[in-house]
């Protein structure tokens, strides 16, 4: 059984590592967020007294991360979490005068345009992003040279090419996996409307690993009577790497 002690990895993740696990999981709204943050923070070039846009920020672990780490002053964009219970978590945290707690729809962003220094979305563009004229909306809200980073669960290939979602991932996520595309799709898709140069787009080493790591170690910290983290954890033990990955794309506003 896998421990909270087991989330604390300072040889890979030595920024998210001075973080509680039991606060992390607390938070929980999707896998590793803090970790995939870390990574794709790796291709940026995030600085004190930036303008961040924390779109799709849950519960709010990654703005916390954000302000502490990078001394941003972030805006906490999200649709499902009530900006009072954010403020809740970022004043708690100590960053509550550097965070703002903000209900957004993603298409519907309630912003001056050219008002951020950067877009990061975790583990939450998957849900509004992929549309093609998506991309051309939300770089309106960056200012000239402002940054762009996301990321994302991802296929190492695409659902067109293998003709089919592969049933062991169909049977746990079912649709939403269309949504999940290769790291080059996403160079592509943004790369194509020529208002951004696309600086990195990778897919995770071991992400799977980490995934599995993070749901098991939830399901011992929530013990979990529904056997939704069970399923998930045998998902990614099917997979082991297959097909499962996460894709970390950055760009920069032309």
């Amino acid at each position: 059984m896998t421990s909270l002690s087991d989330l604390v990895r300072p040889e890979r993740y030595p920024r998210s590592s001075r973080y509680d696990p039991g606060w992390l999981l607390d938070l929980d709204m999707g896998p590793n967020p803090l970790w995939l943050l870390e990574d794709l923070a790796r291709d940026l070039d995030l600085r004190p007294g930036m303008r961040i846009l924390d779109l799709g920020s849950g519960k709010g672990a990654t703005s916390v991360f954000l302000a502490r780490e990078y001394g941003a002053e972030v805006v906490a964009a999200d649709l499902w979490i009530a900006p009072e219970e954010a403020a809740a978590v970022f004043a708690d945290a100590g960053v509550g005068d550097r965070v703002r707690a903000v209900r957004a729809e993603a298409h519907a962003l309630p912003f001056e345009e050219e008002s951020f220094d950067a877009v990061v979305s975790v583990d939450a563009f998957e849900y509004f992003g992929t549309a093609d004229g998506y991309l051309p909306y939300l770089v309106r809200f960056l200012r000239p040279g402002g940054q762009l980073g996301m990321a994302t669960p991802a296929l190492t290939r695409e659902v067109r090419e293998l003709g089919a979602i592969p049933p062991h991932i169909k049977d746990v996520v079912g649709w939403e996996a269309i949504a999940w595309h290769t790291a080059e799709w996403w160079r592509f898709q943004w790369a194509i409307t020529e208002l951004v140069e696309v600086t990195s787009a990778r897919l995770q080493p071991d992400a799977w690993r980490d995934w599995l790591l993070w749901t098991r170690a939830g399901a011992a910290h929530r013990a979990d009577e529904s056997g939704s983290d069970r399923r998930v954890i045998d998902m990614l033990t099917a997979d082991a790497g297959e097909y499962l990955s996460f894709a970390l794309v950055t760009a920069r506003k032309a």
